[in-house]
């Protein structure tokens, strides 16, 4: 009788809400890392004084800090790391002059692609669009390009790279990079139907989803003239009116991607080339999880050798 008695004060109490405040809800639950949910997984690129990959460091030249505590490495890996991998172009108007050589770099991208690599393409200027699948195919992913580009297109550069973010499963193995080609300043949304995407915001999602972003800025080809305004300030935006958006790097900065600004006569394709080399040649590693409280971590990654410059993700969202 007591027995029978005890089992119905527990499902009374179960049904009442008496027992919850023990269990999290299911959502907090769900980590987000792409990985074991206590493993923070950083990815680092080390150069040298003349901008050289240096890929022959040992796990004890690296030390990682998180809230400014150094943490103990339980995971290091120096071999190359497949990647999920989004290339997004701008097909802006003024990209026109532009499109034969961002068809030639992104071939030489695709041809530099590991077996373990998979890619899909994107596009943003009056649309937003991504090819359908990943894949390894350099056929299929030539085929994605862009073959004509509408002289009067915007540039919504923050929404491009927020729907890029959105091609990636939210578990997905492995790693998720995108690499954006731009030459403009972001337009902002051309309708009231279309979100507005901040440059804060793309970099939030990224640091919240671990995702890597690359970013390569040139200047614009659309053959038209321009003729300045007024003044000193006038002259400045004209002058700077073909510059990529300042934002680029930034973006790049803070999730552990890099950055790379084309001038004329400079090779795209080598900057392409330069990203894929960079990708697989990068350091993993890997620390236990310090708390799980949802907060947003500052991480600080460093060398001990000296000259050599150690780049990663500023941060990261804890779980």
């Amino acid at each position: 009788m007591n027995v029978r008695r005890f089992f119905v004060c527990v499902i009374l109490a179960a049904g009442f809400g008496l027992a919850r405040p023990a269990a999290q809800p299911a959502a907090q639950e769900q980590p987000v890392f792409r990985g074991a949910s206590d493993l923070v997984r950083v990815f680092v690129t080390v150069t040298d004084r003349d901008g050289r990959l240096v890929t022959t460091l040992a796990q004890n030249e690296f030390e990682v800090r998180d809230e400014g505590k150094p943490q103990p490495i339980t995971l290091f890996d120096n071999t190359p790391q497949p990647i999920r991998l989004v290339v997004m172009l701008d097909v802006s108007g003024s990209m026109t002059g532009n499109l034969q050589l961002l068809r030639a770099a992104s071939d030489q991208l695709f041809t530099r692609l590991a077996p373990q690599d998979v890619a899909r393409v994107g596009t943003f200027g009056k649309d937003v669009t991504i090819s359908e699948s990943f894949t390894r195919d350099a056929r299929a992913l030539h085929e994605a390009l862009p073959d004509m580009i509408p002289p009067d297109s915007p540039t919504p550069l923050w929404r491009g790279i927020d729907t890029a973010i959105n091609a990636f499963e939210k578990t997905a193995e492995p790693r998720p990079v995108v690499l954006v080609l731009s030459d403009g300043k972001d337009s902002g949304p051309i309708s009231f139907r279309q979100r507005f995407v901040s440059q804060v915001e793309v970099i939030e999602r990224a640091r919240r989803e671990g995702v890597m972003v690359y970013a390569i800025g040139m200047r614009s080809r659309s053959g038209q003239p321009r003729m300045p305004g007024l003044g000193a300030a006038g002259l400045q935006a004209m002058l700077t009116e073909d510059m990529p958006d300042a934002g680029l790097a930034k973006v790049a900065e803070e999730t552990g991607g890099g950055y790379v600004e084309i001038r004329f006569g400079q090779d795209l394709g080598a900057a392409f080339a330069q990203v894929a080399d960079e990708l697989h040649s990068q350091y993993l590693l890997g620390y236990a999880l310090p708390k799980r409280d949802g907060k947003t971590h500052e991480i600080d990654v460093r060398v001990s050798t000296r000259g050599l410059k150690p780049r990663a993700k500023k941060s990261y969202v804890a779980p």
